[in-house]
């Protein structure tokens, strides 16, 4: 899901939506994945809204929020963070250099009674979360649409 603007992100420098969303389309062209363009289609940038509008459209649909380790690390400065868990299941996936502070901190901390084995994140209540132990890429988004970009 390509956001038209993250709130925790200046503007400024930011490559324009469509840039963005034609880089995340050709690096999932091939893969298991589709870039969507959903949030700017109904009108969000706030996570928890999202997912609540995506929850009303799709009442049969169990969502997983995949975020890497460093978003869990800063989620409690998200809006809402505490009712997007209670919306969807997330999967946190590792970060190099912010997995340790991701899994520490308070986020994962407030919903450690939550947490679940990978397998299982899908059953039972919400909120569920789950660390989903893989391999680690370096590079940032933004080192990756460079590179796809040169």
């Amino acid at each position: 899901m390509v956001s038209p603007g993250n709130p925790l992100k200046p503007a400024q420098g930011m490559a324009p939506f469509a840039q963005r969303l034609a880089s995340a389309e050709r690096i999932a062209k091939g893969a298991r994945l589709r870039a969507s363009d959903v949030e700017a289609r109904l009108g969000t940038r706030i996570t928890w809204m999202t997912m609540a509008k995506l929850r009303r459209r799709f009442p049969g649909v169990r969502f997983v929020f995949v975020i890497g380790a460093d978003n869990l690390a800063q989620l409690p400065r998200w809006q809402r963070w505490l009712r997007l868990a209670r919306l969807s299941a997330m999967a946190v996936l590792p970060r190099p250099g912010a997995t340790r502070a991701g899994l520490r901190g308070r986020a994962a901390s407030v919903l450690r009674g939550a947490r679940r084995k990978p397998g299982a994140v899908l059953a039972g209540a919400l909120p569920a979360w789950c660390f989903v132990p893989a391999r680690q890429h370096k590079a940032s988004a933004t080192a990756i649409r460079a590179g796809l970009s040169a």
